[in-house]
C-alpha cells in the first residue's frame, strides 16, 4: 500500500506564528497569567498542549483582570484590543496577517461609507472579527444565493473569509455587480489556503482513500474534507492517529494524507508513523497467507527487502513533509519576522529550515526591532544561507503598489519632503513628483508651507514609468473628486432651512463665501448677515471664522447655495410691540440720511424712519441740515408695523413734547412762587454790554 502526503499540509504561516508566539510567551515567564481570547487555533490537541504550559483559554474579556492576553490568529474587533489595553493587560497580537489585512480593509471601507459585504460563515470567529471593524454593520453572505436576499447599496466593498474558495467569492461578486453602482473587490483569501486545497484535490484524484487530519471544529479542515469528497474518493476525517482503523484499507493500493492549517506537525508525523506500522502489518499478513509453506529462512529473506521497501515511501513522505516549508526562490518577496538585530546583519524568521540574513546595507531606511513583521526580497538561496534585502523588497512593493494604484485609480498617501522647481517631491517608497498645478484645486503661491508643515497628502498616480524612474502624482484630482462627492452629498442630504457649520474662506464687498464641507462653498450675502444694517462683511465675520449658517436656497442646476447668518439668531422684531408703544419717547442713533428723511436705530436690528416732514416744526429742504449721521436723538413713536418691520418716528413731536414738559415744569414752579427774576428777564449783563457799545 503506497502512502502519499499532500505537498501542502499542516500549519500555515499565520497559525505557526500564533502558536510560536504563545509558546514563547509561556516559556519567558510573562508577569501574571497568560490567557488567550478564544481557542488559539482549532485543534484540541494543540490547545491541550498549551494548557499544560499554563496558557488559559477564556471566552470573554471580563474573565481577564491581569497578566498577558494573546489575541488568537482569527483576530478580534479592534475595540476589544483597546479595551484590553485600557484594563492594563499586556497584549500579544497573534492575528494572522491575512486576517489583519481583511480587518483593516473592512475598517477603511466602513469609514469611506461603503457597504461592507463579507463572503463567509457568520458564526466563524474570523468573520466576527472582520465585522467588528465595521461596528457590526457588515452584510455576511455564505453563497451567491444569499446576495439576492440582501439589500444592496450603491457603493459596495467585498471581502472574503480567508478559508473561502475563489470560485465562491467570484460567484458572489458576479451577483453583486448586477445590482450595485460601484463594487470594490478585495481578494482576502489566504494563499496558503488555496494552495492547500489545490494540493488536496490533486492528491484525492490519485488515491483510493484520503485521510484528512485536523480538528473537527476547524473550518478549513472541514473544507478539505468536502473538496476530497467532490471527486468521489473515500474520505475519513480524523483528529489523531489513534482513530485510524485497519479495516479502512482492505484492497486499497494508495492512501493520501492531508492536514488542515491548524494541525501541528507532530500529529501529522504520528499519522504517518501509524500508517507505516499498519502498512507493515498488512504486508506481513499477506506474506503469511501467500507463503505458508515456505521455510522460516525464506520468509525472512523475502520479508526483509519488503519491509525495507515499504518503509522507504514513509521516510520519503516525512522528508517531503519537511520540504513543504522549504520552497524559496531567488527573486520572490516573502514575509518574515525579525528575530535578532545585530550590528552587521538582521536575522529574520521566514518559515524556512533556518533563518534568513539581511546585511545592514540592505535594511534600508527606518529602524528594525525584534518581533517586527517585514517583507523581504530573496536575493540568494544556498544550502545553508538565505540572503535577504528589505530595501529591495520595499522598493519592489512600492512599485507594485504604485502600479496597482495607477491601474485601478485608487489613492495613496505620502508626506511632502522637498520643494523643487515646478512642484513638490514626496516619498512613496520611491521618489514621486507633484507638479505645482496639481497641488491644489486653485493656484498656490507658497509651496514651501507644505514642506514646513510636513504635509500629508492623499494622491492619485497620473503618470508612471519605471524604466525612467518617473512617478507623477496629483492631489488636485483627489480634491476634485472629494468636492464632487461632497456636492452630491450636500444636494442630496441637506434641505432648505437646515443649519450647518461652515468656515469663512473669502470676503467680498457684497458678502462672504463659506465652506460648508470639503470645499463646497455657499454665499452669505451681506444682507443676510445681521438683522441690523451692515456696512461691510468684515464688520461681522473674518476669514477662517467658524460659524453656523442656515441653508436659504439650494440650486443644484446652477451649483449655487445661498446662506443666512442672521436666521440662526433671534429676530429682534419678534414681540416688538411688547417693547415699544405708540407715543413713546425713545432715544436712538441716526444711521442713515436719505432724501426723504433719516433712519434711526433703536437697538441692534431695529430701525425706524423719521420722515422729512417729521424732522422739525418748519419746512425742511435737506434732512442733513437738521441731523447728522451718528447723532444721538430723542424721537417719538408714531406707528408700529411688526409684520412689515417698520416703525414711524417723529423728531419734531419729541422736541415739542420736550418743550411742553418744560413749560409745565415752569408753570408749576410759578404757581409755587419759586420763579426768580432771572428766569423771566434772562441774563441782564448782556444788555449792559450792548448799551456800552
Amino acid at each position: 500500500m503506497e502512502i502519499l502526503l499532500a505537498e501542502k499540509a499542516g500549519f500555515c504561516f499565520g497559525v505557526k506564528r500564533a502558536f510560536e508566539l504563545t509558546q514563547e510567551a509561556a516559556s519567558t515567564n510573562h508577569a501574571g497569567p497568560i490567557s488567550v481570547l478564544g481557542p488559539l487555533i482549532h485543534n484540541p490537541q494543540a490547545i491541550e498542549m498549551l494548557e499544560k504550559l499554563g496558557v488559559t483559554t477564556v471566552m470573554d474579556l471580563d474573565h481577564v483582570s491581569e497578566g498577558t492576553l494573546i489575541i488568537r490568529c482569527h483576530g478580534v474587533a479592534p475595540n476589544l484590543i483597546e479595551q484590553a489595553k485600557d484594563k492594563g493587560l499586556a497584549v500579544i497580537d497573534a492575528t494572522c496577517p491575512f486576517v489583519r489585512r481583511a480587518i483593516r480593509l473592512a475598517d477603511t471601507l466602513s469609514t469611506e461609507r461603503y457597504q461592507v459585504v463579507i463572503v463567509g460563515d457568520p458564526d466563524h470567529p474570523e468573520v466576527i472579527a472582520i465585522n467588528g471593524a465595521t461596528k457590526n454593520q457588515a452584510t455576511i453572505v455564505k453563497e451567491p444565493g444569499d446576495v439576492g436576499k440582501m439589500e444592496v447599496h450603491r457603493h459596495v466593498g467585498i471581502l472574503a473569509q480567508t478559508t473561502q474558495t475563489l470560485q465562491n467569492l467570484q460567484a458572489c461578486v458576479a451577483e453583486l455587480l448586477k445590482r450595485s453602482q460601484e463594487v470594490r473587490v478585495y481578494n482576502t483569501i489566504c494563499t496558503a489556503t488555496s494552495e492547500r486545497q489545490a494540493a488536496a484535490l490533486s492528491l484525492a484524484q490519485q488515491v483510493d482513500v484520503m485521510l484528512v487530519v485536523g480538528g473537527r471544529n476547524s473550518a478549513n479542515t472541514r473544507r478539505l474534507v468536502e473538496i476530497c469528497k467532490d471527486v468521489n474518493t473515500v474520505v475519513y476525517h480524523i483528529e489523531i492517529a489513534e482513530e485510524i482503523e485497519s479495516g479502512w484499507f482492505e484492497n486499497v493500493d494508495k492512501v493520501g494524507i492531508t492536514a488542515g492549517a491548524s494541525t501541528p506537525s507532530w500529529i501529522i508525523e504520528g499519522v504517518l508513523d501509524r500508517m507505516s506500522e499498519l502498512n507493515k502489518e498488512l504486508d506481513t499478513l499477506q506474506e503469511e497467507n501467500a507463503q505458508v509453506e515456505e521455510t522460516e529462512k525464506q520468509e525472512e529473506t523475502t520479508e526483509a527487502p519488503q519491509e525495507e521497501k515499504q518503509e522507504a515511501p514513509v521516510e520519503q513522505q516525512l522528508a517531503d513533509y519537511e520540504s513543504s516549508f522549504v520552497d524559496l526562490q531567488a527573486g520572490e518577496i516573502i514575509e518574515g519576522r525579525v528575530e535578532e538585530v545585530g550590528p552587521d546583519e538582521v536575522m529574520v524568521d521566514i518559515s524556512y529550515k533556518f533563518e534568513g540574513t539581511i546585511p545592514t546595507k540592505e535594511v534600508g531606511p527606518g529602524k528594525l526591532e525584534k518581533g517586527d513583521q517585514i517583507h523581504v526580497y530573496v536575493a540568494k538561496v544556498e544550502d545553508d544561507t538565505v540572503i535577504l534585502s528589505k530595501r529591495r523588497a520595499d522598493r519592489e512593493l512600492a512599485w507594485s503598489k504604485l502600479q496597482d494604484a495607477y491601474e485601478t485609480g485608487q489613492t495613496i498617501e505620502a508626506v511632502v519632503k522637498e520643494r523643487v522647481k515646478g512642484g513638490l517631491l514626496v516619498d512613496v517608497g520611491v521618489r514621486g513628483f507633484i507638479p505645482a498645478s496639481h497641488v491644489d484645486m486653485g493656484y498656490v503661491d507658497d509651496l514651501d508651507k507644505y514642506v514646513k508643515e510636513n504635509a500629508k497628502f492623499t494622491l492619485k498616480v497620473i503618470e508612471l514609468d519605471r524604466a525612467k524612474n518617473n512617478v507623477v502624482l496629483s492631489r488636485k484630482q483627489v480634491l476634485e473628486e472629494e468636492y464632487e462627492k461632497a456636492k452630491e452629498t450636500i444636494y442630496e442630504e441637506l434641505n432648505e432651512g437646515d443649519i450647518v457649520q461652515g468656515v469663512v474662506r473669502r470676503l467680498t464687498d457684497f458678502g462672504a463665501f463659506v465652506d460648508i464641507g470639503n470645499g463646497v462653498e455657499g454665499l452669505l450675502h451681506v444682507s443676510e448677515m445681521s438683522w441690523g444694517r451692515v456696512r461691510h462683511p468684515k464688520d461681522v465675520v473674518a476669514v477662517d471664522d467658524t460659524i453656523d449658517v442656515m441653508i436659504l436656497k439650494l440650486e443644484p442646476e446652477r451649483e449655487r447655495i445661498s446662506l443666512g447668518l442672521k436666521q440662526t439668531k433671534p429676530d429682534p422684531w419678534t414681540n416688538i410691540g411688547g417693547r415699544y408703544s405708540v407715543d413713546q419717547i425713545v432715544q436712538g442713533e441716526i444711521t442713515r440720511i436719505v432724501d426723504f428723511g433719516a433712519f434711526v436705530q433703536l437697538e441692534d436690528g431695529v430701525e425706524g424712519l423719521v420722515h422729512i416732514s417729521q424732522l422739525a416744526d418748519y419746512h425742511v429742504t435737506r434732512p442733513e441740515d437738521v441731523v447728522t449721521t451718528g447723532e444721538k436723538v430723542k424721537v417719538k413713536i408714531l406707528n408700529i408695523d411688526e409684520g412689515a418691520h417698520r416703525i414711524g418716528l417723529s423728531l419734531r413731536d419729541a422736541q415739542e413734547n420736550t418743550k411742553k414738559q418744560q413749560e409745565e415744569i415752569y408753570q408749576e414752579q410759578t404757581d409755587n412762587g419759586n420763579v426768580k427774576i432771572g428766569d423771566v428777564v434772562g441774563d441782564l449783563s448782556s444788555l449792559f454790554n450792548q448799551s456800552e457799545e
